[in-house]
């Protein structure tokens, strides 16, 4: 059977307010029931026997059933996107008793068969083997699949993945623009799916201790929060020519929904997030990391109401890339000012790091990165005393770990993942527009999150949704 290359997606419920609509292709606001997902080890349980009698026990490794976990207790994943992060955040749920690969999907077979190898040297799975997504996400024993694919792929894998009833792990930013953002918020929570965000700082110990000092009060009124990125690899890859496509890669299905181009090594494996075709440069693969925790303090959700920046390539390092190396973006908020500073090709920052967030209040500031803080007391010259209690705490790491053994506990719990949809929404957002504006040559745009669109550029609003290459059609 041949499958068909479009799946026209039709998602109907009740969202937040500020998810009713995207300007362009609207997407209304519907009531309906909530579609109920059977417990997984009941499903288990219940069907076991009736799936051996069907042949069924073939499809799985005989590791999953060999383990010492019962197959009620066992959750089995599968990965599309193989080469990069997504590998690793497999090898973070494998390292959990229980957890078995049944699946890998991948348009390059050089990649797809290699990491199969490794899949089988860790724990001695022999998951079967996919180029179309599509066609993994029709295995009933898959419970979770884990979305590690370039940022334009994002919202069909997801939106697909909801449908076919599977729990999700998807890699940051959310989606690529700001209307398919809004879409896979709305499929999430139509079809009720375990989803956690890969914005891993939720589950660092630092930034978890950081944030519950902020909202205590410890350093006073939050005034400011500074934000600061700056890496090397923000510039981009080396020049290259265009070129053959390399052996065993299904370079069309690779571009997907994104536009036909000759192929290129430096839009492809590694480098393709230089490219507003398929990712958001810099900004966007550490912004919504380090803007979630700007948000956090006050729980903010959905985009900013309005943004300043300056964004250009002002760096005389040569790199292949469309997205910017220098930017500097304003959000003002309620009560406080978000500040986000970045600069591609260094490796220097303030406080002598190359990224971090600084949280500042009338009685001291808190500088934290994914190793440790420090809180840094101002000084009361009237009481002769500190206004705050000094810290210094280092911490372990990125949290990958902890990240998705919470994800795997909520699959077996249903409790809400400790980085949710909207909150992934959110981040996204307060990096999409400011991209946004130096695409449009725009150092101010005003975000209607009620109507999905700029007030002050159509040029802007040009950008919100994206257009899908034929045959691929953006889920409605």
């Amino acid at each position: 059977m041949t499958l068909r290359p479009v799946v026209t997606t039709k998602i109907y419920l009740t969202v937040p307010d500020r998810i009713k609509k995207i300007s362009g292709d609207k997407i209304h606001n519907y009531k309906s029931e909530m579609i109920m997902k059977i417990n997984r080890r009941d499903f288990i349980r219940k069907t076991s026997l009736t799936a051996a009698g069907a042949g069924l026990f073939t499809i799985l490794p005989s590791s999953v059933w060999g383990a010492m976990v019962a197959p009620s207790d066992q959750i089995n994943v599968g990965l599309i996107g193989c080469r990069g992060h997504g590998f690793s955040i497999l090898r973070h749920h494998l390292s959990n008793e229980g957890v078995h690969c049944v699946a890998l999907c991948d348009v390059d077979e050089n990649v797809l068969n290699s990491r199969a190898a490794t899949v089988k040297e860790i724990n001695g799975d022999e998951p079967r083997l996919f180029g179309d997504y599509r066609r993994m996400l029709e295995l009933d024993e898959m419970d979770a699949v884990i979305i590690g694919t370039p940022d334009h792929w994002h919202c069909l894998n997801f939106v697909h993945a909801c449908e076919a009833g599977k729990d999700i792990y998807v890699e940051k930013p959310l989606g690529k623009t700001i209307a398919e953002c809004a879409i896979m918020v709305k499929a999430a929570n139509q079809y009720n799916n375990v989803v956690q965000v890969g914005q891993q700082q939720r589950s660092n110990t630092g930034f978890l201790e950081t944030v519950e000092i902020v909202k205590a009060g410890d350093i006073g009124k939050l005034r400011k929060i500074e934000i600061w990125a700056n890496f090397n690899y923000g510039l981009g890859a080396n020049f290259t020519e265009n070129s053959e496509v390399p052996d065993g890669v299904d370079y069309n299905f690779w571009l997907g929904p994104a536009p036909e181009r000759p192929f290129n090594q430096a839009r492809f494996h590694g480098s393709w997030r230089h490219f507003w075709d398929y990712g958001g440069g810099l900004f966007s693969d550490w912004g919504v990391h380090l803007l979630d925790m700007a948000l956090w303090p006050d729980d903010l959700v959905g985009g900013p109401d309005k943004v300043m920046s300056y964004a250009a390539n002002t760096s005389e390092r040569s790199g292949m890339r469309e997205t910017f190396d220098t930017m500097s973006v304003i959000y003002p908020k309620k009560d406080y000012v978000i500040q986000y500073d970045m600069t591609a090709g260094i490796e220097v920052g303030r406080w002598d790091q190359p990224y971090g967030v600084a949280y500042i209040g009338d009685n001291g500031t808190i500088v934290v990165n994914r190793h440790g803080y420090s809180l840094q007391p101002e000084y009361d010259n009237s009481n002769n005393r500190q206004r705050a209690e000094t810290r210094s705490v280092s911490t372990g790491g990125d949290a990958h770990g902890p990240h998705v053994k919470n994800f795997l506990d909520c699959i077996i719990s249903r409790n809400t993942p400790r980085c949710t949809p909207e909150m992934g929404y959110a981040a996204a957002l307060h990096a999409h527009i400011p991209n946004i504006a130096g695409r449009v040559g725009e150092t101010h745009l005003e975000w209607d999150e009620e109507n999905m669109r700029f007030t002050n550029s159509e040029a802007a609003n040009e950008l919100v949704t994206p257009v899908y290459r034929a045959p691929w059609k953006l889920p409605q």
